[in-house]
């Protein structure tokens, strides 16, 4: 499924990740943009909320079970810690997205989507519950009482709609030019892709 960006985002300067805290596959491409991506990255917070989830829509228990061991299986072969699955997969992440887009007015945004990144697919916490989305935010130092009442503002709901507008899959990463690429190897097609137009 193709990505595209709607005509209220503006052009950006440097490259973007678009991630939602309900994708293991976003999981996957955070634990390793920074080391991959050999300019800095803007992480963008995004709630891909119509379409297929991932995580969603198997015709059968098998076709789920290939699903998530192909994810376990990546994750053994970066190194990351073992996946724990979240009670439901997919998990409500409409709280979890605006408190990462809060995240993001504080300056804190990698601080906070890792933490949120790992206690849903390595403590096994669905981010849908509010509780283990202000556990995140401790752990990168943002106060829960902050984290809620932020998350609610109307500032940080527009903020979100607007980096969500367009936005069909993720995870992906958008150059400056435009040019996007998604899936879980985005970041070393989009490193490449930096490589060869310098």
């Amino acid at each position: 499924m193709p990505l595209t960006v709607g005509s209220s985002t503006a052009e950006p300067a440097h490259p973007r990740f678009l991630f939602d805290l309900a994708s293991p596959s976003c999981w996957l491409v955070a634990e390793r943009i920074l080391q991959v991506m050999p300019v800095a990255t803007e992480w963008v917070p995004v709630h891909v909320a119509s379409g297929p989830t991932e995580g969603d829509g198997f015709r059968c228990a098998a076709e789920q079970d290939i699903w998530r061991e192909g994810i376990e299986w990546r994750a053994a072969e970066l190194g990351l810690q073992p996946v724990r699955w979240p009670p439901e997969v997919p998990f409500d992440s409409a709280f979890a997205m605006r408190a990462a887009t809060y995240a993001k007015v504080t300056g804190r945004t990698v601080a906070f989507a890792l933490a949120a990144f790992r206690q849903a697919w390595c403590g096994g916490r669905s981010l849908g519950d509010e509780q283990s989305v202000l556990i995140a935010a401790a752990a990168c130092e943002l106060h829960p009482r902050a984290v809620l009442k932020g998350a609610e503002l109307r500032s940080t709901r527009t903020a979100l709609a607007r980096a969500s507008d367009g936005v069909t899959t993720v995870p992906a990463i958008v150059l400056a030019g435009g040019e996007s690429f998604t899936g879980e190897d985005a970041p070393e097609r989009a490193a490449a892709a930096l490589q060869v137009a310098r």
